[in-house]
C-alpha cells in the first residue's frame, strides 16, 4: 500500500461523491488541523469511514516552508499536511488546493487530486470510466 497524507479537500469531495471506496489503497494519515476541517464539514466522517486513517499530530514545520506557506496563503491544515510530508517524502500527497498542490511539486511530492484519485481507479481496474463519469 501506498502512505498518503491527505489534504481536507479530496475527503470532502470524495465523501460527497460516494466515492471513499478510492482511498482503500492508501495507508492514509490526517494532519490534526485537516481532521478538524474535515468534522466541521462532514461530521464523524473520519471515525465511520470505513478504513483505516491515522491521526496525526504534525511536527513544526521547516522555516523554508513556513516561509512558502505564507507566501502562498496555505490554511493551517494545508501547511500541516505539508510538515507531515517533510517527515514522510516517500509519502502521496491527496489535495485539491492548487497553492498547496504548488509547494509540494516545488518539494518534489507526489501529488493527487479528486479527480486524479478517480481516474487511479480507473487504471487500476477497479471502477469503469462510465462509473466515474456517472459520479462526476
Amino acid at each position: 500500500m501506498t502512505d498518503a497524507v491527505l489534504d481536507a479537500g479530496p475527503l470532502i469531495h470524495l465523501a460527497e461523491l460516494d466515492a471513499l471506496d478510492v482511498l482503500r489503497d492508501f495507508t492514509l494519515y490526517v494532519p490534526d488541523a485537516v481532521w478538524e476541517e474535515v468534522d466541521r464539514h462532514q461530521p464523524n466522517l473520519l471515525s465511520t469511514a470505513g478504513f483505516k486513517i491515522t491521526r496525526v499530530i504534525t511536527p513544526e514545520p521547516s522555516a523554508e516552508l513556513q516561509t512558502i506557506a505564507q507566501a502562498l496563503a496555505l490554511d493551517r491544515g494545508e501547511l500541516e499536511a505539508l510538515a507531515l510530508l517533510e517527515t514522510m517524502p516517500h509519502a502521496m500527497f491527496l489535495t485539491d488546493d492548487a497553492a498547496a498542490r504548488l509547494a509540494a511539486e516545488e518539494h518534489s511530492y507526489h501529488v493527487h487530486g479528486t479527480l486524479g484519485l478517480l481516474i487511479r481507479r480507473v487504471r487500476r481496474r477497479h471502477r469503469s470510466p462510465g462509473e466515474i463519469l456517472k459520479l462526476l
